[in-house]
């Protein structure tokens, strides 16, 4: 009959029960960050779904500014490519961008040339840098301001019959003499610029969507400067960028794009998608995870001895130990080893006490009287200094063997 034996356990070794106990305590932080990350995307859920749509009624859409237009006879048509867009471009059509950074070099490229020459209208709500250059060559975003009411300060005349507007974000300067700047902050950047255009053709860049969303539509002037910025023309398409949008994909396939560009995304390529809340969550963990194993580490106590799973042969332990020993020169050491090994195998043959194998003025005596060495040529032989290099160390192996063969057969 053939017993298996079972393997050894080590004091690393974790039983179920163990990591049972250990682990039982973060179930319910992990539970209660899953309930509260469920709890907070469903609450949040419905204030963001739709943002900025002119189809959404939820607070953050645009469904009461569009609705608004089409009573006064404009045309609103939802453009979610390109494609779309650039083809709707003409001197009777407002084209608004909701989300311009979302578009890619190549894509932003595309829709300046597309709407500079159409004598339209073209609405660009929060473009970031280098969005705004692409976009609006000549522009400059400087800063970044709070979204509260402002009073216009300027001769636009949409401006000045809708009075203060909720307006705010991002703030603009240009280098053209014809800008039209209005609602500026305390260092006379503005919050809305109208650049004219060629044939009657103008583009207008709004710092914030806040004043278009449903929420704040019947606040301040901002249903009067909603609407006749939006409303100058006949046809309005409202160009929602997508990531499906097939043109997104020409910038992506590793070819560059006409401007010198790789054709990444927005502003910072892939981060630039990603929310700021996810980034800071990331770093976050991150800390933690580092302070996680810096206490894990902490805890670990004395090296305990345990039994080895499984035999080593001696010869093995040697040889690896000898390697070592090579690797780092220390033949002080090895020198060392070898002379109290040596002395503690030829104690017991001279009548010499296994604890006084290491005193010279013991042992010396004890060889120099079975043998007829010189005490001089002993003290150097089993006391002395360190070999100076591998052929002197290969030399004191040679000499301690013949030493030990002569206190054995004398």
């Amino acid at each position: 009959m053939t017993v298996t034996a079972a393997a050894p356990t080590t004091s690393e070794s974790r039983t179920p029960r163990q990591i049972w106990h250990r682990l039982r305590g973060l179930l319910p932080a992990l539970l209660a960050l899953v309930v509260a990350g469920v709890a907070l995307a469903a609450v949040r859920s419905g204030d963001q779904h739709g943002r900025l749509d002119p189809r959404s009624a939820d607070p953050y859409g645009s469904r009461a500014v569009a609705e608004l237009l089409k009573d006064r006879g404009v045309s609103v048509e939802v453009a979610t490519t390109l494609d779309e867009a650039a083809g709707a471009a003409g001197p009777e059509t407002t084209l608004l961008v909701a989300a311009p950074n979302m578009l890619t070099a190549r894509q932003q490229h595309r829709l300046h040339t597309a709407t500079a020459d159409s004598a339209g209208r073209t609405v660009l709500v929060a473009p970031g840098d280098p969005s705004v250059t692409r976009l609006a060559p000549g522009v400059r975003p400087t800063s970044h301001g709070p979204v509260t009411a402002r009073p216009p300060r300027c001769d636009l005349p949409a401006a000045r019959a809708a009075g203060p507007s909720d307006i705010g974000g991002i703030h603009y300067a240009a280098a053209a003499h014809d800008a039209i700047t209005c609602y500026p902050d305390d260092g006379g950047f503005a919050s809305l610029l109208v650049l004219p255009g060629h044939r009657a053709g103008d583009t207008v860049l709004l710092g914030s969507p806040d004043m278009l969303h449903n929420n704040r539509l019947d606040q301040q002037g901002n249903a009067s400067l909603s609407l006749q910025l939006l409303g100058s023309r006949p046809h309005l398409v409202w160009y929602l960028p997508s990531l499906d949008d097939p043109s997104a994909a020409e910038g992506l396939n590793g070819s560059p794009d006409e401007s010198g560009g790789d054709g990444a995304r927005g502003e910072n390529g892939f981060i630039g998608l990603i929310p700021p809340g996810w980034l800071w969550g990331t770093l976050q963990l991150a800390l933690a995870a580092g302070l996680a194993a810096i206490w894990r580490a902490r805890r670990f106590g004395p090296l305990v001895t345990e039994r080895l799973p499984v035999a080593i042969r001696a010869s093995e332990s040697t040889e690896g130990r000898a390697r070592l020993y090579r690797k780092a020169d220390a033949r002080d050491r090895v020198a060392a080893a070898l002379r109290s090994a040596m002395r503690t195998r030829i104690s017991p043959l001279l009548g010499v006490s296994p604890r006084d194998s290491d005193s010279p003025a013991v042992l010396l005596p004890a060889v120099a009287a079975r043998l007829v060495t010189p005490v001089v040529e002993l003290r150097a032989l089993l006391f002395g200094p360190a070999p100076a290099d591998d052929a002197a160390l290969v030399l004191l192996t040679d000499q301690l063997d013949a030493l030990e063969r002569e206190v054995r057969t004398s």
